[in-house]
């Protein structure tokens, strides 16, 4: 399997090899093509000045040309690739270039025709223009120029395009190394933190599966300040991977002493009766047996609010749902707190709308029932309110009380399973610190959500149902 940074310099070399071949074959092509226009241009213009030399060899006053010096043209201009043949008026011969020296015509046009095809890949044939020779508005004589056609290069010409082709073939080999090192270096900064967090992730997986994921292993956190917006999200992602893990091992830790703690008040408590029993320091009589029995019945409360709130949380409970009014299920509820509160001195007011609902009956009366116990047990005076909000969307009922409150650094935390927030909410209190838990389970079984505030004046917990 290929690795990510070698993908990456791969695809990266690869775009830009690519993207620049095909940038230097259209600057090529274009500068072939200007040149080439500028070449076509440049033999017209010097067939056009070889016509005006030889017309300027023209002797009125004979009414002949001067053939020592047109032949010196002639020589001069076979060299530079034009073959010329120069007749009268009449198309009499007057001077031949291949008649008088046929062999170095022939090489120099092969030695073009040579070039041209090989270095050039042009191919062509040998043309003929003829043009006329004027003198005082009559012509003369006529010029007939042999050259290599479409176009051709001189020599100059041809080191000229030689030199531009070598210049362009070591550009793209330049550019092709540096598109490499480019490449690689993006890919590497790419991949560095993708594998940083995949080794990062990689060891967290490994410690926590082993049960070696302590608080120090767990603590690995990785930079998120990159600048692009995936990766520093992928780094935070893995942060916050990180800081859950550890924060529910603590929490995992904290439950284990927590148990341990509530299971062990009632079982040292039967231990001591029971040895002072077989001791005979105690008498097996009714009240030590009840005392051991509601000892019991606690140890069995709390393994039983502790498998039902598993089950919420892993969704091993379905819901029973059928269709009632909530109004009369919080009113049936509260009946069964009224002596409770009436002995306090704490009155129960109920503010209630007809609110038909499609739900588990006894799950949402555990939770109104856990919600009132609290709100009973911590109010010693003042009242309690239970209230349905109409809503289009969602049901709202708040159960406020008016009692001790809770501080705001614990609010966060007091749904979890065990917790206990201070001394109202104490061991001495009663309860184990799973009613809120369980009570936020089923509200979240059934798509809602369960919230609470407190202030000087007491609390309030806030029930939305869909």
């Amino acid at each position: 399997m290929i690795s990510l940074t070698r993908r990456l310099t791969l695809t990266y070399a690869l775009f830009i090899s690519l993207a620049l071949a095909v940038l230097t074959f259209m600057v090529n092509q274009i500068t072939r093509q200007v040149f080439t226009g500028l070449i076509k241009q440049n033999i017209s213009e010097k067939s056009d000045d070889i016509v005006w030399v030889i017309g300027e060899q023209y002797n009125p006053n004979s009414q002949s040309f001067d053939i020592v010096t047109i032949e010196a043209i002639g020589m001069y201009f076979i060299h530079e690739g034009y073959i010329l043949t120069i007749s009268d008026e009449n198309g009499g011969f007057i001077w031949d270039a291949r008649s008088h020296n046929m062999r170095e015509c022939t090489e120099v046009l092969e030695s073009i025709a040579a070039r041209m095809k090989s270095e050039f890949r042009v191919s062509g044939s040998f043309q003929h223009q003829q043009y006329p020779i004027w003198y005082a508005k009559q012509v003369v004589g006529n010029v007939s120029i042999e050259t290599y056609g479409p176009f051709f290069y001189s020599e100059t010409e041809t080191l000229f395009m030689s030199s531009v082709n070598r210049l362009f073939l070591i550009a793209s080999l330049a550019f092709v190394l540096l598109s490499v090192i480019i490449s690689m270096l993006l890919s590497r900064a790419i991949a560095r933190p993708i594998l940083k967090a995949e080794e990062a992730a990689h060891q967290i997986a490994v410690l926590h599966s082993s049960g070696n994921g302590g608080r120090q292993n767990l603590r690995i956190r990785l930079n998120d300040r990159y600048k692009t917006k995936e990766l520093a999200g992928l780094s935070r992602s893995i942060n916050e991977l990180a800081y859950e893990l550890e924060e529910g091992d603590r929490r995992q830790r904290q439950l284990v002493s927590d148990i341990a703690h509530e299971l062990r008040t009632p079982l040292t408590y039967l231990q001591g009766s029971i040895e002072a029993i077989l001791d005979g320091v105690w008498v097996m009589d009714r009240e030590h047996l009840a005392s051991c029995h509601e000892e019991i019945m606690r140890i069995i409360r709390l393994v039983q609010d502790i498998n039902t709130l598993t089950n919420l949380e892993w969704e091993h409970t379905k819901l029973d749902k059928t269709d009632f009014d909530l109004a009369e299920l919080l009113r049936v509820t509260s009946e069964q707190f009224k002596a409770a509160a009436h002995k306090k001195g704490v009155a129960i007011t109920l503010n209630l709308i007809p609110s038909p609902i499609n739900a588990d009956y006894d799950r949402l009366k555990q939770v109104f029932i856990n919600l009132l116990s609290n709100a009973v047990q911590h109010t010693d005076q003042g009242s309690i309110a239970i209230v349905i909000e109409p809503s289009s969307e969602n049901r709202r009922i708040s159960i406020t009380d008016t009692g001790s409150g809770i501080a705001p650094e614990y609010l966060p935390r007091i749904f979890e399973r065990l917790y206990r927030a201070d001394k109202s909410r104490s061991r001495s209190a009663g309860g184990a610190g799973i009613g809120l838990a369980i009570a936020a389970a089923i509200v979240s079984a059934h798509g809602g959500t369960i919230s609470a505030e407190s202030g000087a004046n007491g609390s309030a917990f806030h029930v939305f149902l869909p």
